[in-house]
């Protein structure tokens, strides 16, 4: 299975592809950042974010999108860039009829690391580890977006993912 992982940002949007399929090891296909200049207006550094993942989808043509779900912070601004760019990673992936899982930080730090409060480090050698790696992938915004991949996260992913696609075409690209 082909899972793409966004660690949504409105400044730097993580992407990265992992393969892998339960019982069976995990590999990185391609891990990236889909940037905005900070000086540009909300809309359009949205559309810019829409360009960037729809050119991830059609190079990698992912089978399951996972998305790092919002969490609560005090920075309202931040939340608010954030939850952006992570409705438009699930609308990219719900125009094309990929089913899409959201996921925590500290849901995505517990498949890798076994603990929910792990820190960048702790995931970073875990991930490594996991996909056979010689470092840890950069950048980590990059490395951020896929981390949820484990090979538990994969299989619950595909347990709980509708299994229709979406019939109406014309809203593919």
């Amino acid at each position: 299975m082909r899972v793409l992982g966004v660690d949504p940002g409105l400044t730097r949007c993580g992407v990265g592809v992992v393969d892998g399929a339960p019982g069976r090891p995990l590999s990185m296909v391609a891990c990236g950042v889909v940037r905005t200049p900070a000086d540009l207006d909300v809309a359009h550094r949205l559309l810019l974010i829409e360009e960037g993942l729809e050119l991830w989808f059609d190079q990698h043509q992912p089978e399951l999108v996972a998305v790092e779900r919002v969490f609560a912070q005090h920075n309202v601004r931040t939340v608010m860039g954030t939850a952006q760019a992570s409705a438009v990673a699930m609308l990219c992936a719900t125009r094309r009829g990929i089913p899409v899982t959201l996921h925590t930080p500290s849901e995505v730090k517990a498949a890798i690391s076994g603990n929910g409060r792990a820190d960048k480090a702790q995931v970073g050698a875990m991930v490594t580890r996991l996909l056979r790696l010689d470092a840890p992938p950069k950048p980590a915004d990059a490395a951020d977006a896929w981390r949820g991949a484990a090979t538990d996260r994969i299989a619950a992913a595909v347990a709980r993912a509708p299994h229709s696609r979406i019939p109406n075409k014309e809203y593919r690209r």
